[in-house]
């Protein structure tokens, strides 16, 4: 029996359970992790920013159901880590991070870069652990997998001393975990609170079905349609929960979305957190007299921040299952209710509404107007990143979703930044699908450079970019701070290498998107919009 060297033990533990692509940034002591990877055959990311690399893992966790795997250097570099990690922690993301530590043998004695990074990330993750036996790495990696994907997902964190990674163990004394540590066994909801919701949901004159991630990380989108085919009951969800129904099925009404919240009588809440994208589920937004039907994988959620009437411990996927059947023979799902028929005609409303502006011929182009084109030229699979302030509020309310796992954007934390690391991370996650990454100026500029890394690797995202010359609105944000200048991203990218368009037209924006998209590059079409544009709460498609 041969000797390994930590990293190589690293590597080869993820071999076992499944990883296919890393995420990282070289340096030191991590850098030999990263090539022992590479070596057993996994994809290599390289990005420009550790940030970066964490938002690529939360995206390829959120397209693929798998664990996202960043890694970075030791000290400056895994602090870079947290805003992408706190990130995924918020959005409930499965993300594996392997971080550098400074040699244990120079603990306290100021060692090059030494800092003490588990306090740093424990709040900020399910859990995190500093490895300091070579000899015990297989077994910290299937613990993090294990916390990772284990009810209400999220990342994990293992620190990684400089001499733990190059230290020599030999084979006969690793601690390798023998077959699958995990189980993919779901909890089923307890038949007799299935039943007290169906007579709830019988009863209620006003009932809607909201949904979160947790019935996409169930992978319960089929059930989620059976569901609402069997019962007929309007459907909403959250922003990060969006295409497990198509956006233009006949129970969909996005346009009403405040009217539905704030009339509903009964609730039946499904994988979603009552946090405050969902306004806490508190009036005004909700009513004080709604029935409230909590499911959820993790007990925690049911009754936080709002008393559940009925509250369900389970998997999305099953318990939807077990209330389709319950629901056989009681609803009548073809019926147009007075309930139903006020959703569509308040639906349609607001979409009338906001026509002459998804339509407008106005210079400087409106961003309706923008979101508009990219709608009629994407297709139905199409990943769809947006990120941004105004752009982010427009897009959310004019560009339907048609599939699970297309819609990605900043998440409960509105972190800006994530455009086109979640385009890359998707791209991989997906090469067959198109990706198309709607950004803001402003927040283009935080991982700009990460198109050099899109270039590299040859992945062809395709970037727009609103470009209101400034962060928000001017009558968003005010003044201070706000102005960045209409500038020339698309040079940018041309200078890298990549395919780049400058549109101040709105009969030129269609064209300019199509041609970057059959350029088969990494592009970026630089679209230059209203500086007075504001989004506001109730208008268009989503009716926020």
């Amino acid at each position: 029996m041969g000797t390994l060297r930590g990293e190589q033990i690293i590597a080869q533990s993820f071999k076992r359970e499944g990883v296919d692509t890393i995420f990282f940034m070289m340096g030191g002591p991590t850098g030999g992790t990263a090539g022992a990877c590479i070596d057993l055959g996994m994809k290599g990311i390289y990005v420009r920013h550790e940030q970066a690399a964490a938002m690529m893992a939360h995206a390829y966790a959120r397209v693929t159901g798998k664990p996202g795997i960043c890694i970075a250097p030791m000290g400056p570099g895994v602090a870079n880590l947290v805003t992408g990690l706190g990130n995924a922690w918020a959005d409930a993301t499965p993300v594996i991070a392997i971080g550098g530590a400074a040699p244990m043998r120079g603990t306290t004695l100021d060692t090059f870069q030494e800092m003490d990074q588990i306090p740093m990330m424990r709040p900020i993750v399910k859990a995190a652990y500093r490895v300091d036996l070579g000899y015990r790495i297989p077994e910290y990696i299937s613990i993090a997998f294990r916390e990772a994907l284990d009810g209400k997902r999220g990342p994990v964190y293992l620190d990684l001393p400089g001499d733990v990674l190059a230290g020599k163990v030999e084979e006969e004394k690793i601690h390798w975990v023998e077959g699958n540590s995990r189980v993919e066994s779901r909890p089923a909801g307890d038949p007799a609170l299935i039943r007290e919701a169906i007579q709830l949901l019988v009863k209620a004159r006003r009932p809607i079905v909201l949904t979160g991630s947790g019935v996409l990380w169930s992978r319960a989108e089929n059930e989620l349609q059976n569901f609402i085919e069997a019962t007929g009951i309007p459907f909403f969800t959250t922003p990060q929960g969006r295409g497990v129904v198509a956006e233009d099925h006949p129970r969909s009404f996005p346009g009403a979305r405040s009217t539905a919240f704030r009339e509903a009588d009964a609730v039946l809440l499904i994988g979603a957190r009552a946090n405050s994208m969902l306004s806490f589920l508190r009036p005004p937004r909700f009513s004080p007299d709604a029935k409230l039907i909590n499911v959820n994988l993790d007990g925690k959620e049911i009754g936080h921040n709002r008393a559940a009437d009925i509250g369900i411990i389970g998997d999305a996927r099953l318990v939807l299952g077990q209330l389709t059947a319950e629901a056989a023979g009681k609803f009548d799902a073809t019926e147009e209710t007075d309930w139903v028929a006020q959703l569509g005609v308040k639906h349609r409303s607001n979409m009338e509404r906001s026509a002459p502006l998804l339509h407008s011929d106005a210079v400087p182009i409106h961003p309706l107007r923008l979101c508009n084109e990219v709608k009629e030229v994407i297709s139905r699979d199409t990943i769809l990143v947006v990120d941004g302030h105004e752009i982010l509020n427009f897009a959310r309310q004019s560009i339907p979703i048609y599939q699970a796992r297309c819609s990605l954007n900043a998440g409960p934390h509105g972190c800006m930044g994530v455009g086109i690391p979640f385009g890359i991370g998707a791209k991989v996650a997906r090469p067959d699908l198109p990706v198309l990454v709607l950004s803001g100026d402003g927040a283009f500029g935080w991982n700009g450079m990460e198109m050099d890394t899109a270039i590299r690797h040859q992945l062809p995202i395709v970037v727009v970019v609103s470009n209101n010359g400034g962060f928000t609105s001017r009558k968003t944000g005010g003044s201070v701070g706000r102005d960045l200048g209409f500038q020339r991203y698309d040079k940018m990218v041309e200078a890298l290498g990549g395919y780049g368009e400058f549109v101040e037209q709105p009969s030129a924006i269609r064209p300019a998107i199509e041609r970057a998209i059959k350029s088969g590059k990494t592009a970026l079409v630089n679209v230059c919009t209203d500086p007075d544009a504001q989004a506001t709460t109730d208008m268009g498609f989503a009716g926020y």
